[in-house]
Formats: structure tokens, sequence, C-alpha cells
């Protein structure tokens, strides 16, 4: 099937597609709920097309960084690396006032989808960035949307290479209030990719702060979580 087809396919179905994935996000905020099944519905929500939802994340892992933040009692999250919004849905039922999440693509009709993430009356709203997170000029964006205001958490899972995640880190860690926690996706030394490069800045950074990890088995391929506390 060419990409054509395939891309006129997707649109014709947008309409349901996108009822059905709205629908099932109203269903989950009717009622109760707890926080490992707003995780659980992340990993894969079940929904397609233009309005997926999905984390490519082990469940334990991501489901002790989401307890770890949400001790925090956050107001402000700032993620780097969107993809297929998975760890977004996370945040957005987290925060309680508003969640960043930058990435290099987008498209209008997922941002617009991203909006329905948080909880009816949670006061939490979500601002996406689509650009080059390592551009001077998006980082400014930000701060800009920030409005000085500093977030209790950064989840830097973007670019994988060491070069640029050492990057993202520097140029945003500074964004995070003292005491607040700045996580990493895929600290594992060994990889499905040899793109996969977090290890080595992880390696790095965990000689000089207080850190913690979430690994669900050390021998595992890929995947790994690792925080720093940044310091009251």
């Amino acid at each position: 099937m060419s990409k054509k087809i395939k891309h006129f396919g997707r649109l014709l179905r947008l309409p349901f597609n996108r009822y059905v994935a709205l629908k099932k996000i109203k269903n989950l905020h009717r009622k109760p709920y707890k926080l490992e099944s707003i995780v659980e519905k992340a990993i894969d929500f079940k929904t397609t097309g233009f309005f997926k939802i999905k984390s490519v994340q082990k469940e334990s892992e991501i489901q002790s960084l989401a307890l770890a933040v949400s001790k925090l009692k956050p107001k402000n999250i700032l993620e780097i690396g969107t993809c297929d919004a998975g760890t977004l849905f996370i945040w957005a039922n987290i925060a309680s006032k508003k969640v960043i999440t930058c990435d290099i693509h987008g498209n209008n009709r997922r941002t617009k989808f991203y909006e329905s993430f948080p909880p009816e009356n949670s006061g939490c709203s979500v601002k996406t960035m689509i650009g080059n997170s390592h551009d001077a000029i998006f980082k400014e964006r930000v701060k800009e949307e920030l409005a000085g205001e500093k977030v209790d958490f950064l989840f830097v899972d973007g670019d994988h290479t060491e070069k640029g995640v050492e990057q993202d880190y520097n140029d945003y860690k500074d964004f995070v209030r003292p005491g607040g926690i700045i996580a990493f996706h895929d600290i594992l030394e060994k990889q499905p990719t040899p793109a996969n490069q977090v290890y080595y800045l992880w390696e790095r950074l965990k000689n000089n702060h207080e850190v913690q990890e979430f690994v669900d088995d050390p021998k595992q391929c890929g995947y790994g979580i690792g925080i720093i506390h940044v310091p009251e």
C-alpha cells in the first residue's frame, strides 16, 4: 500500500477515530480512578490513527516514576519528546496547572487532541510546542510559556544520542524548581539501537547527584528510568 493511499485512509477514518478516542478519555475521567490505571491506559490506550495514545515503557518502571512525580503534587511539568503521547497522558492527569510537551514533529489534529487529556475541572492545560529543543529560540519559547514559573518535573525523552540528551539536560535543567526531579528514559547500557546513548550521560550524572533508578530487570535490553533529585 502506497503512503498516499494509507494517508487517505487515515483521513477517511479520522472522524470516527477521534470520536472513539475522546469518548474513551471522557469515560475514564467520569469515575474515580487510580494513578496505576492511568499509567496502564497510557502504555496502550487502544486508540488508532491520528488519535493513538501509546508509550514504549516498561510498566513497572513508568509506574514507579509516575508515583514519584505525583508525590511532588506538581503544578507544572515539562516533557522533551512527545512521540505517541503516552507519557504526556500520564503527566496531564497529575499536574494541576500546565504540562508543556515538546517534539520535533507534530500536527494540528494531535495538538488539539492533547488538550483533552487532563480531567475536567482539574485546572491543568496542555501546551504542545513543535520544534527542535536544541535551538536557542525554541528554549526561549519554552521559557516564555512558563512566564517566570519553574517546573516541578522535567522528563528528558527526546534525542537519545549522548550529545543530544546532554544538551537537553543542560538547556532545561535550570527550569526545574529546587526540590523537583529530572528523569531520563533508556538509561541502561544494553540498547536495541546504537543511537540510544543515554547511558553514557547517566553514568556521569549519577556520580554527582542524588539519584534513583527504576529498572525492571538489569539484564533487559533497553528501557530503564533514572531520576535526579534537585537539591532544595
